[in-house]
């Protein structure tokens, strides 16, 4: 009976293995369905092609900050110990302001148990107040401390000090965020050495200490100013969703710049400080949310359709432990602006669910709204403010969509950087997106569609770059443009530099890659889609952004919405045997899109750089072999065939293990000494049976006080003794201590009770004599 269970549970355990493996195989199946948006062009970019700043050799740096200088063409940047001057136009080094901690404060953060690397003194606030001067903060081995400099020429010298608590982090690890508005200095980061005391903070008003309804252990990404508003953008823990467990979402909040705290126990905090929720989502019944914001970039004012808007882009992520996948969305101001001033949302009870507040119950004067003097305001309306800093409405994605996906487990989106409103030929305008990663790789992105609508996305991949010779997360990206065009080089114009900041490296590459010699056809260059290129029919070569006459449309052919001119021939692109060039440094399981043959710039082309044999032609391309199709009927049969091989796996694993069972039922019966045994052999008594071959087992015996016994009579001896039970002597022995024995007498029985042989289970228990 109990071999007929296990084979039972053996062969449900063969069934649990195929429907797993069928399920992976559909899963996998379905995934490879949701694909990526391929790149049009794959660049490994070669020795010669990007400026890059080392550092210090000896440590690592960990780069973080970059500020761009526009007095003097150069750019700070914030490092360990260190604050770097470079010059932006080819990234050598000006000067460099050196700020290390006190042996004092090394001492101290090492007695508190940090590691002796993290007890430096790591910048990360820089601020130019006014021209000449240049404003400070480092984390000063865990207590952080802000200097103002002023600058002359190419030294600096110290005009002030003052410690740096709520302005800049404790531990270099901790996401933090400033922005200096007139005068002031706006911070969102912790105020206390263990961080667990969030802060949005202008001397001398802050958010509510330990308040989880005002900052849940946030992490913040960025932040800028806009009319009477500063704005904060942080990913935290959703307090609303508490009942149903733990759960991250990106957040933005505002602060007015005219807000000078409230009356009485008010007087140190924001009156004014909202939140609402960031909503970058698949769109559908069920969306699928992105809900870790990673960075923000700077504020884009330009034209989408048919209308004017202010724009903040962002790259989101799932959480570390879900599916992995990363997205860009765009967010209105208008729409930011709109949410707060929608409805506030509440609990009402501690185990009740978070509803919009009746906008009855919302006093007047409205919180969060800016005052002339906030210190007059009610303490009904600062009150309600301080339980009701969450707005019950999202801040929607301007598009309606994001304006681009990325599942893959070899990297997540981390930096942002935006060149805004780059005008083609024919007078449209895009925006030009460069997203950094944490493998090392940059993308380089557009909405082919925000020129004619800001309803609707295509998205178009122009540029995956391998930039560093490492696969090391991108910490920052910055554009930055000269006052003057570069030298011409090759008939083309280069009018900016993107930054890419590592924790090792500045890097400095070009914006584009329009210029190379081997795009020799004007449908090549259309193809791209690149808002930089365009083909000049004159010099008949792909020309960038910045050449004489570029706005006129009869001189440049381009099409970024469609990747297609009706002045170029049509054709594919020549193949070239290099195709096996394709591909990524540790991208092992990249799956990029298939275009379908109906959408617009079907003709991909891979720029690949050979390091190894450089040449100064430039770059090779190589057109794109792969061009598979996905149909429904390809997913029906891979579900069919999933099917059958999960059937034929469950039935050959259930036939051997069947087999193996009965095999096994005659060498794995229970010990004759059980209680199984005993019932089964009263239930079979005239049954004969041959005795099961046993394993050789040790006598189960009862161990009880000895007991020293006079020797018996010889009747009784011959009797009861031991030794006609047990086994026979080896010798006879008529001595007086060989024929006393050492007998056991169980406890919790009598001495008058008879001896017992063999208990019920037939396992032997010790004799007992008595005189």
């Amino acid at each position: 009976m109990l071999s007929s269970e296990r084979c039972h549970r053996r062969l449900l355990f063969g069934q649990t293995v195929a429907f797993v493996v069928v399920t992976v195989f559909v899963v996998g199946n379905l995934c490879a369905w949701q694909e990526n948006v391929r790149p049009k062009l794959y660049v490994s970019l070669a020795d010669e092609e990007y400026l890059r700043f080392q550092g210090n050799e000896s440590m690592i740096d960990y780069f973080k900050l970059v500020l761009r200088d526009a007095t003097s063409n150069s750019l700070l940047v914030g490092a360990r110990n260190i604050v770097y001057n470079l010059s932006i136009y080819d990234l050598s080094e000006q000067t460099r302001l050196v700020w290390y901690s006190s042996e004092d404060d090394i001492k101290m953060c090492v007695m508190k148990g940090k590691d002796e690397d993290l007890c430096q003194n790591y910048i990360r606030v820089l601020a130019l107040p006014t021209p000449g001067t240049l404003l400070g903060c480092g984390t000063n081995a865990f207590r952080p401390m802000c200097r103002m400099y002023g600058i002359n020429g190419n030294s600096y010298s110290i005009e002030s000090e003052k410690p740096g608590q709520a302005v800049c982090p404790y531990d270099p690890a901790h996401n933090s965020t400033a922005v200096f508005v007139d005068n002031e200095l706006y911070s969102g980061t912790v105020a206390d050495f263990s961080g667990l005391d969030p802060i949005i903070y202008r001397e001398p008003l802050q958010t509510e200490q330990y308040d989880s309804l005002s900052l849940n252990a946030p992490n913040f990404v960025g932040s800028f100013t806009q009319g009477d508003f500063v704005y904060f953008f942080f990913r935290e823990t959703a307090v609303e969703f508490i009942n149903c467990g733990k759960a991250v979402v990106s957040r933005v909040a505002r602060v007015c710049k005219w807000d000078k705290g409230g009356p009485h126990r008010y007087k140190n905090r924001w009156t004014t400080y909202l939140k609402s929720r960031l909503n970058c989502s698949m769109p559908g019944d069920f969306p699928f949310y992105f809900d870790e914001i990673q960075s923000t970039s700077s504020l884009v004012e330009g034209r989408y359709g048919n209308g004017n808007s202010k724009l903040i882009y962002s790259v989101f992520s799932t959480s570390t432990n879900a599916i992995a996948g990363s997205a860009i969305c765009a967010f209105s101001l208008q729409d930011i602006a709109d949410t707060f001033e929608g409805n506030f949302k509440e609990q009402s009870g501690l185990n009740s669910n978070w509803l919009p507040v009746n906008p009855s119950k919302v006093p007047d004067p409205r919180p969060g709204s800016c005052h002339n003097d906030s210190r007059t305001l009610p303490d009904l309306t600062l009150n309600f403010k301080k339980t009701h800093s969450l707005m019950d409405e999202n801040v929607p994605t301007f598009f309606g969509s994001p304006i681009l996906t990325r599942v893959s487990t070899v990297y997540r989106f981390t930096a942002i950087a935006v060149d805004p409103q780059i005008k083609t030929p024919g007078g449209k305008t895009y925006d030009v997106i460069f997203v950094g990663t944490d493998h090392g790789k940059i993308i380089k992105t557009v909405n082919a569609e925000s020129a004619d609508s800001n309803k609707k996305v295509t998205s178009v991949v122009i540029e995956e770059i391998d930039a560093l010779p490492t696969s090391e997360p991108v910490r920052s990206l910055e554009i930055v443009r000269t006052m003057q065009y570069d030298t011409p080089k090759d008939g083309s114009y280069d009018d900016g530099k993107l930054i890419i900041v590592t924790d090792t490296t500045v890097i400095a590459i070009k914006l584009h890659r329009c210029s190379s010699e081997k795009i020799t056809s004007c449908s090549e260059c259309v193809a791209l889609q690149d808002p930089y290129c365009a083909w000049d029919k004159i010099a008949g070569k792909c020309r960038s952004h910045g050449a004489p006459r570029w706005s006129e449309e009869n001189y440049f052919y381009q099409s970024v919405a469609t990747g297609d001119h009706a002045a170029c021939p049509s054709g594919k692109m020549p193949k070239d045997g290099n195709a096996e060039k394709q591909g990524y440094r540790g991208d092992i399981d990249y799956d990029p899109q298939r275009p379908s043959k109906d959408q617009p710039g079907n003709d991909m082309i891979s720029i690949m750089q050979d390091k190894s044999g450089y040449d100064d032609k430039g770059p090779q391309i190589t057109p794109d072999l792969i061009n598979a199709q996905y149909t429904v009927e390809t997913l029906v049969m891979a579900v069919l065939a999933g099917a059958i091989f999960a059937l034929l796996v469950g039935f050959i694993t259930g036939y051997f293990c069947g087999r193996r069972c009965h095999k096994d039922e005659d060498d794995n019966l229970p010990y004759p000494d059980t209680e199984y045994e005993y019932f089964e052999q009263r239930q079979n008594v005239n049954r004969i049976q041959t005795e099961p071959k046993l394993l050789p087992q040790v006598e189960e015996v009862t161990y009880a006080e000895p007991v020293l016994l006079p020797q018996p009579s010889s009747q009784n001896k011959m009797q009861h003794s031991p030794k006609n039970t047990l086994r026979k002597p080896m010798g006879h022995h008529h001595g007086v201590n060989s024929e006393t024995l050492f007998q056991f007498q169980p406890d919790g029985y009598s001495a008058r009770d008879n001896y017992r042989g063999r208990d019920n289970f037939g396992t032997l228990r010790s004799h007992q004599v008595y005189l």
